[in-house]
């Protein structure tokens, strides 16, 4: 793994390490054609995984890549499952159909998000970022956790998270923006993406004892995707601003990324043997590198932790 970097495609990765994936089964969230999730899943077919649940909102715009999957590994079976990550009861029956058909799960990438939304809450009250990036995936985690433990030992939780994490921690107490009240969408996604950070660490550490384990990965500022759906441009001023209002701290974006190679950090954290022992890290450029000290405070993420059973209303069990 030593020589993977910015530059490395996902294709690239598969064909190093490929046979630990090869007769398995992956979930995947965020899987629509022309997404950081339909370009993983892709690559991920070139190793002829057993299964791949394709995770997303609407069939229709995952039919194409299904179809890429058949051409690709004719043996593997591609399912799509329909998800809203905001809607709690939709995430509990996305797992329950999963696990109808099958009852393992070698690795689950959660790859689903939204970035710099307009001011929504969920049914739930619940602010939409921190519902679909953070709570929506925890629920699913929780839901799916026992297939990943029934894998055996080396099952992988995988969390997209964002080096925007580093624009500001989560708001322990204001988490919802004062009802939307004092809300800014960058402040709204960096909190989303420290929460995903601290999920990783407290799953890391919880999990252990089951063989699970939990990596978060930055995949890179990848402009060709549906994310910044919402943003005429990315204002790096105002990312900067915001950055400096919650942590003292300057902020600008990386360098542009092309899918091939977003998706290359996140199968490095799927399929690396070199990761053994690194369970609950945080990993960019195919690499491990240190985050802030908020977002990998083993305190503030068993505080997320309870927050987040709270509000999705149900205990993990570990």
């Amino acid at each position: 793994m030593a020589d993977f970097n910015f530059h490395t495609e996902a294709i690239t990765v598969v064909k190093r390490w490929g046979e630990r994936i090869r007769g398995k089964t992956v979930v995947i969230t965020g899987t629509s054609e022309g997404g950081l999730g339909a370009t993983t899943a892709v690559a991920l077919a070139h190793a002829q995984p057993s299964k791949i649940f394709l995770l997303a909102r609407t069939e229709g715009k995952v039919s194409k890549v299904i179809q890429q999957i058949g051409e690709i590994s004719p043996s593997t079976q591609a399912t799509f499952v329909n998800i809203e990550l905001d809607d709690f009861d939709s995430v509990r029956k996305a797992a329950a159909t999963i696990l109808t058909l099958t009852e393992r799960i070698d690795v689950l990438i959660n790859n689903a998000g939204v970035m710099a939304i307009p001011w929504e809450k969920s049914k739930y009250g619940i602010e939409k970022t921190l519902a679909i990036n953070h709570l929506g995936h925890f629920l699913l985690t929780k839901r799916l956790l026992p297939a990943l433990i029934a894998a055996g030992p080396g099952s992988r939780v995988i969390n997209l998270t964002s080096a925007g994490h580093k624009m500001g921690p989560f708001r322990f107490d204001d988490w919802n923006f004062s009802d939307g009240r004092e809300y800014n969408p960058f402040a709204s996604y960096a909190q989303s993406k420290t929460a995903n950070i601290l999920f990783t660490v407290a799953l890391a550490k919880r999990a252990k004892d089951h063989g699970v384990f939990a990596f978060a990965v930055h995949p890179g500022f990848i402009p060709d995707t549906s994310l910044t759906t919402h943003m005429a441009s990315v204002d790096a001023d105002e990312m900067n601003r915001v950055s400096l209002e919650n942590t003292d701290c300057t902020f600008a974006p990386d360098e542009p990324k092309s899918q091939q190679q977003g998706a290359a950090t996140s199968i490095v954290a799927a399929l690396s043997p070199d990761l053994a022992d690194c369970s609950g890290a945080y990993l960019s450029d195919c690499q491990v590198e240190e985050v802030r000290g908020y977002a990998k405070d083993s305190r503030l993420a068993g505080k997320l932790w309870g927050i987040s059973e709270r509000l999705v209303k149900e205990s993990f069990g570990i």
